[in-house]
């Protein structure tokens, strides 16, 4: 897992590229997804699909100023700067003629010298992400609080309580509340131009919305109001949505019913392209978002070939924009954060304002209409289903209709003409890459090196601190070796509390989670301490949970975990042909397998010689309940209490 890297690479002519163990050098752009290249031990020319090709790596330049943490490491405050300053050369990324001239115009504007405004551009160029923008630790980090802690919990109150409500108070009112606070717990009180200060750091947007002007929040601050005018090149604007599909899959085993599955869908705005698509037996989730935001993102040749479908999709890319609507899934920090990382603008749908959302649902119109046609179709009402048993005509199961899917997207929808476009989205898609005689193109988008990492900065956070025996998370416990150098580490700021390290994990396998090593600036598999016990989803953990207390049990280990585990699967199995919760469990658990390449049965290997180990002392924060959960600082956390 060390050389996990979050870097992209640009297909562009001159570029030194790796096929296997051969190299070559681009010479010319063919289309979206091919170049041409010259040999470089045979000096002959070849056309190279871009998915196929790496980089060669310059050691010299291998390794940007900026080392590589997880995004959540970063302090707000470091944070907040590197948006700022992402912001400022936005504009110039995205126009790769600039010249000298409008790069000190758009400096003079903001106050930045013109040298580090192509210091900015460098140092954003070179890491391909915002984090390279963290400014350094030389010197006093930006936002940095230089009153003491107890003023500045008086005044964050203060603003929370006086400032930040409908009644509008005047600036001078929470400086004499200040004051008045500070008076009673017996501390000096700050001067009024901090209190002034910190009212003025707000967010506008924010500060308008909880002093009761939503409505001026909304037309100052929302930057797409009604249709779509920014969406004017590929990947400008992305929308995502879920939807239940009316559709009844079958289970693999007995290819009996086992319910309707749930589709997420990303569509690119410009050319109606599909950026990415996850179908899932679960209800949305983050999980559901990240699995289809990175697939938009990365190539989709290896998925192609893994699930048999034949055909180009020659999407990838980081999206600028991604309209979703409100559901709480696409509203978390861990979410919020991995957007900022690669400079995409998350923005959600208004309210009871459907035309924000026409596209995504015009797109999930026609694939209802395209689900119709399919054995098992449940209809949209009782009245069209009239007379035709969806359950009993079922067909497929769920990786047969995963495939189903990506072949229409791919060999179909792609490829047929759109009523608004009134060519094929592929062909819109292809002028807005490589251009045409009305359109000037922006070129093939850089393509991730490691798409792994790209999943794994969206995927959900836990917070532990390394214990003798590892981590647990869940009653679960996890270890490997690299873990040692940490075990009861001490936080370096808070020499009496012990340092919490950060944990990421698919609720899809929980088998297995992803440690983020802060020496080597990388991840790490930390594996079940019992490599005996069989792989899981987070959601058959909770459901087994959820029994074993109704049963009773106050106290579980994971050893009584995966003894239930093993009772519910041989009942699944036994009850399949019966019922179809059964059948759906053993569907979730034949998806698992597909996922981890592991049989998901239990083990005969025995866990009684096995130490039970006490649960870990697990931060406050992270509440074990929750099983599709992301990291949440103290603030998010205080009016939840």
């Amino acid at each position: 897992m060390a050389g996990i890297s979050k870097e992209f690479f640009s297909a562009k002519p001159g570029l030194l590229v790796r096929q296997g163990e051969r190299v070559f050098r681009i010479t010319h752009l063919i289309n979206t997804d091919s170049v041409l290249a010259v040999d470089q031990a045979t000096q002959k020319s070849e056309r190279l699909r871009i998915e196929t090709v790496r980089p060669v790596e310059d050691d010299a330049s291998e390794k940007s100023g900026q080392e590589d943490q997880d995004l959540s490491l970063y302090s707000d405050e470091a944070w907040a700067e590197a948006q700022r300053r992402f912001q400022i050369i936005k504009l110039l990324l995205e126009n790769p003629l600039r010249s000298r001239e409008e790069v000190e115009a758009i400096g003079s504007k903001h106050g930045v010298s013109r040298a580090t405004m192509y210091r900015w551009l460098g140092q954003y160029q070179n890491a391909g992400h915002v984090s390279g923008l963290i400014p350094g630790k030389i010197g006093r980090k930006i936002g940095l609080r230089l009153i003491d802690p107890s003023q500045e919990g008086v005044v964050q109150s203060a603003i929370e309580d006086v400032y930040l409500t409908k009644q509008r108070h005047k600036l001078q009112t929470v400086v004499d509340e200040v004051i008045r606070r500070c008076r009673v717990a017996k501390i000096a009180p700050p001067a009024s131009s901090t209190v002034r200060r910190r009212i003025m750091e707000l967010s506008p947007a924010t500060a308008l919305r909880s002093r009761g002007q939503k409505d001026v929040a909304r037309n100052r601050y929302e930057a797409i109001q009604g249709s779509f005018p920014g969406a004017d090149y590929p990947l400008s604007v992305v929308q995502i949505d879920h939807t239940p599909c009316d559709l009844i899959v079958l289970d693999e085993v007995h290819r009996k019913p086992i319910g309707r599955p749930t589709l997420t869908l990303a569509i690119d705005v410009y050319s109606r392209m599909i950026t990415g698509f996850y179908v899932t037996l679960e209800k949305p989730s983050v999980t559901s978002v990240a699995m289809c935001l990175s697939q938009a993102i990365c190539s989709k040749s290896e998925y192609l070939m893994s699930i048999g479908v034949e055909g180009s999709w020659p999407v990838w890319g980081v999206m600028s924009t991604v309209h979703s609507d409100n559901g709480k899934e696409f509203r978390g920090k861990v979410l919020s954060r991995a957007c900022e990382e690669y400079g995409i603008d998350l923005q959600w749908r208004p309210v009871l304002i459907p035309k924000y959302g026409g596209h995504i649902e015009r797109l999930m119109g026609t694939m209802a209409n395209e689900l119709r046609k399919i054995s098992g179709a449940t209809f949209s009402n009782t009245a069209q289903r009239k007379g035709y048993n969806s359950e009993k005509e079922a067909t497929y199961t769920l990786k047969e209709f995963e495939r189903h899917l990506a072949e229409f997207i791919v060999n179909v929808y792609h490829q047929r003409v759109h009523s608004e476009l009134l060519i094929p989205p592929i062909r819109k898609w292809e002028a807005g890459i490589v251009g045409d005689e009305s359109t000037k193109g922006v070129g093939v988008m850089p393509i991730p090196k490691d798409p792994l990492r790209i999943q794994l900065d969206f995927l959900p956070i836990f917070e532990r601190s390394i214990q003798q025996y590892g981590i647990q998370i869940n009653e679960i416990t996890y270890y490997d070796k690299v873990l040692d150098p940490y075990v009861n580490a001490m936080d370096p700021e808070h020499p009496k509390q012990k340092q919490k390290f950060l944990i990421r994990r698919d609720p899809r396998d929980i088998s297995k989670v992803y440690f983020f090593d802060p020496g080597t600036k990388s991840y790490a598999v930390l594996p079940y301490r019992n490599i005996g016990f069989p792989a899981i989803s987070a959601w058959e953990l909770r459901d087994v949970l959820k029994k074993l207390k109704e049963d009773g049990k106050a106290q579980v280990n994971e050893h009584i975990i995966f003894s239930a585990i093993e009772r519910m699967r041989s009942y699944q199995e036994s009850a399949a042909h019966k019922t179809k919760s059964a059948r759906r469990n053993m569907a979730r658990t034949a998806a698992l397998q597909k996922a981890t390449g592991k049989n998901p049965a239990v083990t005969a290997t025995t866990t009684a010689s096995i130490p039970v180990y006490k649960k870990a002392a697990a931060s406050s924060l992270f509440d074990d309940s929750l099983f599709d959960q992301e990291y949440l600082p103290y603030d998010d956390l205080r009016s939840t209490r």
